[in-house]
This record gives structure tokens, C-alpha cells and sequence, in this order.
């Protein structure tokens, strides 16, 4: 991808996606086998999760390894786990762990959340997911892929269970879904002895209604919850994004 800096309009994210290689400012993510290519989703998380003080992150169905990058940029003493059940995926996300700067503090192996936590002694201070989902919008940018983004292998129940089992009790589980699944996760996970912290209600423009949730749990119940808004688009903006956004990601896109 080159450095669109000197042209105004807004980056063809169609044709980035479809490119073997998606570079970012500090790294690169090859992608040519990868069911999930890089989408919003996965930079709107790696780029809004809380990595202050962490020391261990466990990205589960990590895919091409972006948002486990990103955060792995974004906190330069974290160790860094990905881990998921497709082998191409794991392999994938290796590959693309060993060439970045950060490779000494990146891990991935195939496996499934739920052997997994029974499987690993350690526990994360900080958990993250673009996990499946039964339906939604056409937010994401490459979600064609059915099979990946429906909750065959890993339902919610498994993977809320997955999370109380691995992360430690201060740690925060932080994930992206759409509006409606978000809305049933949240009851869900209350069952689980998991309650948000901070929810964030993502719009692809103002007037448009809200497409994802960005959530982050906890074990630890709060009276007071985090609530805001982030909206990607604006006319006015840079290259056509909010700047909100492009604040959030100006660390990672070549062209902001």
C-alpha cells in the first residue's frame, strides 16, 4: 500500500483489504491465505483497547495476528499470546509476529479457546476478541467469509466460560460486535460474572444508527460505566474519517 498523504480522497479500503500485504506505519500483515483479511473492526479494537499497565494479552481467534500487533505497538513491555483453532490462521498470524519489531514478546498456536483455557496455567490481565457472531450489519469490510463470522465452532456461552477461566481478576476482556449481538452479549456475560467497564457505541457517520459495540468486562462490577460515542466518517474530515478517528488510529495508518 502506498503513502496516499498527497491525494484528498478517501482510501480505497476495498482494494487494501484485497492485497496480500497490509502495511501499517510499524509493521505489516500478510494476508493472502487469511479467511479474515484486516477490516475496521479489528483496527477499531486494537486501537480503543485500554493497554495502560498491562502485562499479558491473549488475542483469541487472532486470525492474521493485526489486533494482538497493534497492541503489542501500543504497549512496548506486553507479552502477547494469539491463539486460533484454524491452522492457516495460527501459521498466519506467526508469520506475521516473527517479522515485526516486536517479535521477541509475540506468541501464537493453534488452538481452541475452550482446550486452551484448561490447557494453560497463566492468566491475562487483558483479553481481546473480534469474536463470531450469528448476524449484523455490512460495517466490516470483508465479511463474506460466513463461516467465520458465525458462531459454529465457538459459541458465546463457550467463549464467555473460556474467558473467566483465563483472565485474572483485575484484568479486562475487551471485544467488538454488532449493535444487537453486543446488546445480548452484555446480558449474557452477567451471567458469567462479567460486567462492562466501559461500552463505546460506534456510527459510521452521525446521522447513521449505531453499527458496533466496543466493550471492555470485567470481574469486578462497577457502579459508574464508561459511555461514549466514536464516529468513523466525516466529510470535512481527514481523507473522509472523523477526527476522533483518525486520532485513534493516526499510530497505524500509512495515509494519516
Amino acid at each position: 500500500m502506498q503513502d496516499t498523504t498527497e491525494h484528498t480522497d478517501l482510501p480505497d479500503w476495498k482494494s487494501l483489504v484485497q492485497q496480500d500485504v497490509f502495511r501499517f506505519k510499524q509493521f505489516e500483515v500478510h494476508q493472502k491465505d487469511a479467511q479474515m483479511k484486516v477490516n475496521t473492526d479489528a483496527v477499531l479494537l486494537g486501537c480503543w483497547t485500554n493497554v495502560h499497565d498491562k502485562k499479558q494479552c491473549l488475542d483469541i481467534g487472532t486470525g492474521t495476528g493485526v489486533i494482538a500487533l497493534m497492541i503489542a505497538q501500543r504497549n512496548p513491555i506486553l507479552i502477547s499470546w494469539g491463539i486460533d483453532i484454524d491452522q492457516n490462521a495460527a501459521q498466519t498470524a506467526e508469520l506475521n509476529m516473527k517479522n515485526s519489531p516486536f517479535s521477541e514478546r509475540m506468541f501464537s498456536k493453534q488452538d481452541s479457546v475452550q482446550d486452551f483455557s484448561h490447557e494453560n496455567p497463566d492468566r491475562f490481565d487483558l483479553i481481546v476478541s473480534n469474536p463470531p457472531f450469528f448476524s449484523g450489519g455490512t460495517f466490516s469490510l470483508n465479511e463474506n467469509k460466513g463461516s467465520v463470522r458465525h458462531t459454529v465452532k465457538l459459541s458465546h456461552s463457550d467463549l464467555l466460560l473460556s474467558v473467566k477461566r483465563l483472565l485474572t481478576s483485575d484484568g479486562c476482556f475487551d471485544l467488538i460486535l454488532p449493535y444487537l449481538e453486543g446488546l445480548r452479549f452484555l446480558e449474557m456475560a452477567a451471567s458469567y460474572g462479567l460486567y462492562p467497564v466501559k461500552i463505546t457505541e460506534v456510527k459510521t457517520k452521525r446521522h447513521k444508527p449505531i453499527e458496533r459495540l466496543l466493550l471492555s468486562l470485567s470481574s469486578m462490577q462497577s457502579d459508574v460505566i464508561m459511555r461514549d460515542q466514536l464516529t468513523l466518517h466525516d466529510d470535512a474530515g481527514i481523507y473522509g474519517y472523523s477526527a476522533e478517528y483518525a486520532e485513534l488510529s493516526r499510530d497505524f495508518y500509512l495515509f494519516l
